[in-house]
């Protein structure tokens, strides 16, 4: 098998994170009606508590902590932490869904090149972060050589015409 330059290890995509909880039923109840999660089954010969989420390409493995008591959580919201994050299509939106379910959160703006990106931060109930953002505005650019990427469908189906469109220009010439 040929080496990937980049990809050593011929990685497709992520998979899953896996989460220890206080509480494997709140924290299905977190992830689906916060989050939209679906559960979906798990292997059954698994002999530990548990459950399996998926939605937007990725799963959730939550599983139940041995010792719940002695898990400690964060109160503070500092988005440097641990987290994960999802784009969503209106901050508006989710800025008004987390007021009506009385979620704390931490708002914060990143400007770059006048490109503005909102984030929210917020805790699931054992204190892992959160945070939901419109990151799809910021264009991800290689630091150097390597094929420009980004977080956007739009602009990734703007760059593969252009990388398209000179392919065809080149094979031409």
């Amino acid at each position: 098998m040929k080496e990937i330059a980049g990809n050593p290890l011929h990685l497709k995509s992520l998979n899953h994170i896996s989460l220890v909880c206080r509480s494997v039923e709140e924290s299905i109840n977190f992830y689906t009606n916060v989050l939209g999660f679906v559960p979906i089954r798990r292997p059954g010969s698994f002999d530990f508590d548990g459950a399996w989420l998926f939605n937007y390409g990725i799963g959730i493995h939550l599983l139940q902590s041995e010792n719940p008591d002695n898990m400690t959580k964060k109160s503070e919201i500092n988005p440097k932490d641990n987290h994960i994050s999802f784009q969503c299509e209106s901050m508006g939106a989710v800025k008004k869904k987390l007021k009506e379910m009385e979620i704390v959160y931490k708002r914060q703006r990143v400007e770059e090149g006048g490109i503005y990106v909102d984030q929210l931060f917020f805790h699931d109930p054992d204190g892992f972060m959160i945070e939901i953002c419109n990151c799809d505005n910021l264009p991800v650019i290689p630091l150097a050589g390597e094929m420009i990427r980004s977080c956007s469908r739009l602009n990734l189906d703007i760059i593969s015409q252009q990388q398209s469109t000179n392919f065809c220009s080149a094979v031409t010439q």
